[in-house]
Parts: structure tokens; sequence; C-alpha cells
């Protein structure tokens, strides 16, 4: 075998020293890189596991704060609605109230024009009698060419009006 050995050109003392060499430089390496190195890989994982908790967990959050955020949103909704209508509400009462108030003033002034109405008239029918009263003396005055009794005869004169359909009855 040893002239195989050499047929191929090896040495075998050189061989068992290199990998000799190769043994102790892989168990060198094991120990100062390749365990240094899969720590490091392992933390990186843990770090991106981490990271993709996280972010998982901020995607919940984001969606738990846009349901909150569309909940207010439809409270504020619904609240803005509600003002609206209570605002409609209130208008309607509002022009309820001042019609009302309209036909009440409406009515009122109607009743104060009928009121000034009925005390001219009732001014005007004084006014006439007065003067009828005294043309109606003036002309008996001239008629039996005398001065009668004023007192007299506006008190037959008021009692012939007072009975008559000109008294305003």
């Amino acid at each position: 075998m040893d002239k195989a050995v050499e047929a191929l050109g090896l040495n075998l003392p050189q061989l068992i020293a290199q990998m000799a060499n190769f043994f102790v430089l892989l168990l060198l390496l094991r120990l100062t890189l390749y365990k240094p190195i899969l720590k490091m890989l392992a933390e990186r994982k843990e770090k991106i596991a981490e990271g993709l908790n996280a972010a998982e967990i901020a995607r919940a959050e984001a969606a738990a704060a846009q349901a909150n955020i569309q909940a207010q949103l439809d409270v504020a909704r619904k609240e803005g609605q509600e003002i609206v209508a209570g605002a409609q509400t209130i208008a309607t009462r509002i022009q309820s109230e001042a019609r009302e108030q309209s036909a009440r003033d409406r009515e009122a002034a109607l009743e104060r024009a009928r009121t000034e109405i009925q005390l001219e008239r009732d001014r005007a029918v004084a006014v006439l009698r007065g003067e009828f009263a005294a043309i109606t003396v003036s002309a008996a005055e001239k008629v039996i060419n005398q001065s009668l009794d004023r007192q007299a005869h506006q008190r037959i004169i008021d009692e012939t009006l007072a009975e008559s359909s000109f008294s305003g009855q």
C-alpha cells in the first residue's frame, strides 16, 4: 500500500499532518466562528420574529383604532343628524309661533279698528244729533218767529230722537 500511495504522489506523513491541521482548524473555527455566527443568526431570527410580531400587533391596533374612529364618526354623524332634526323642529315651532302671533296681532288690530270705527260712529252720531237739534231749534224759532226755551226743546228733541230709528240702536 505504500507503493500505491507513493504511486499517487502522496506523502503519508504529510497527509496525516495536513489532516490533523484540518481537524484542529475545524475545531478552532467551530469554537471561535461557527458558534458565534449561529448565535448571531439566531438573535437576528429572533429580532425578525419580534419585528413581525410587533408589526402584527401594530396592524391589529391600527384596525382597532380604525374601528374606534369609525364608531366615533358614526356617533358624531348621528348626533349631527339629531342636532339638525332638533333645529328643524325648533324652526318649525318658531314659524308656527310667529304665524300664531301674527294672527293674534291681526285680530287685535282688527278689534282696535272696529272699536275706533264704533267710537267714531258714536261721535259722528252725537255731533249729528247736536247739529240736528240746533238746526231744528233754529228752524222752529224762525218758523214761529219767537225764541223758544232751548232746554225744554232740547229735551223734547232728545226724547223724540231716542224713540225714532235715528237713535242708532
